[in-house]
């Protein structure tokens, strides 16, 4: 049977871990939106009509608009009425929260025999930039690369606690 320390340590384990798995799932979902603009770079017409518009992702906590003081109450383990270990009702973390599109500029080239070219001979290309979508992919894969290596220690530790509390 396990004790009361025990629980409390496996349940800030399993949050620590939620956390990273968190992070995990809005940075692959960011280099997923990362590769559709690289795929969409010569992109001169959409279902819209335009030139493909580079997009980009919105992160924010999970708990939403919750103060340090909310965050800290919430994360307490506590005794309930009948004498048993709850955790209120707190889900710490990251998510997407939307995914916008860049309203920046269009390129332009003169290129008249271009089919999408206006009456100038000039057609617009997509905003995106190769070299920010390289550091924003570099961004996202070492932030990527740091979680799964948060997720690892804290693996560890529940195994070293584990052991320690035979």
């Amino acid at each position: 049977m396990l004790n009361n320390r025990k629980v409390v340590c496996i349940l800030s384990f399993l949050s620590s871990m939620n956390i990273s798995a968190s992070a995990l799932t809005a940075q692959r979902q960011r280099l997923d939106i990362i590769s559709e603009n690289v795929s969409n770079i010569d992109t001169t017409r959409t279902e819209t009509g335009g030139p493909y518009r580079r997009k980009m992702v919105v992160f924010e906590d999970k708990a939403g608009d919750v103060s340090f003081k909310d965050s800290l109450n919430n994360a307490i383990i506590e005794r309930d009425g009948k004498g048993r270990l709850v955790r209120r009702d707190y889900n710490p973390g990251v998510r997407v929260s939307q995914i916008i599109e860049d309203q920046s500029d269009f390129k332009t080239e003169y290129n008249p025999e271009h089919p999408d070219a206006d009456e100038s001979g000039y057609v617009r290309l997509p905003n995106v930039n190769m070299l920010e979508e390289t550091l924003d992919s570099m961004s996202a894969t070492r932030s990527y690369q740091a979680n799964v290596t948060v997720l690892n220690a804290v693996k560890l530790m529940a195994q070293k606690a584990l052991e320690i509390g035979r």
